[in-house]
């Protein structure tokens, strides 16, 4: 009894202060995604081609979640886009308070979109709202068919999912068709995008749509 109790009042700090944040966003008209996925996946691979692909027509901005280094960090930086850094230290999920803390050092003047790169987990990340526009996840060919029926809550939260490594499909027993079958059953309204963030496969279409996303939410502010 104890324990559910705790983890209440965590979850309910929580959202307060993620409501907080989405506040902030809105009002300076900034499109904020959560990104989520198991280690591996090709998360930051992803958002490099991302930035290489919009960065000249949006202003873009992340937030680096991970436990220990600022590896992915520094790949990123290297694309020419602000990096804030926030080392969890073990946890294994970022909180709505850490993102506010890492929100106040970025510069926001023309900023449009910004990333939040969770860390790589597929349980604890989908318990905790940190006042983001939507949640995206992302998948890899190579992690197997069993993800979404495994983790229901993380993909049931997702308004898109990215499946990665496409370009490995004929290397796995990894099934498309399946996965968008097992997401439909959870999740049928999540926008679905099959993409190679090594070869760069789909990945215009993700982009496209995602500009779509990002000018939605300049006129909506």
């Amino acid at each position: 009894m104890v324990q559910v109790n705790l983890q209440t009042n965590i979850l309910g700090a929580n959202e307060l202060i993620a409501r907080k944040n989405r506040v902030s966003f809105k009002s300076q008209g900034i499109l904020v995604i959560n990104l989520m996925s198991s280690p591996g996946s090709g998360k930051t691979t992803i958002l490099e081609r991302t930035i290489e692909r919009l960065g000249e027509q949006v202003k873009i901005a992340v937030i680096e979640g991970d436990l220990y280094t600022d590896r992915d960090a520094q790949r990123i930086e290297q694309k020419g886009v602000q990096v804030i850094q926030i080392n969890t230290e073990g946890t294994c999920h970022l909180d709505a308070g850490m993102v506010t803390s890492a929100y106040e050092k970025i510069d926001k003047a023309d900023l449009d979109l910004l990333f939040i790169e969770n860390v790589g987990n597929l349980v604890c990340p989908a318990e905790f709202d940190l006042g983001e526009d939507f949640r995206v996840v992302v998948i890899s060919t190579t992690e197997g068919n069993d993800k979404i029926p495994k983790y229901p809550l993380i993909f049931h939260e997702a308004k898109a999912v990215l499946v990665n490594k496409v370009d490995l499909l004929p290397y796995t027993e990894f099934n498309l068709q399946e996965c968008q079958e097992d997401l439909e059953k959870i999740n049928p309204s999540a926008q679905v995008f099959p993409l190679s963030g090594r070869t760069g496969e789909g990945i215009e279409i993700w982009c496209e749509w995602l500009l779509g996303e990002v000018r939605a939410k300049g006129r909506n502010s």
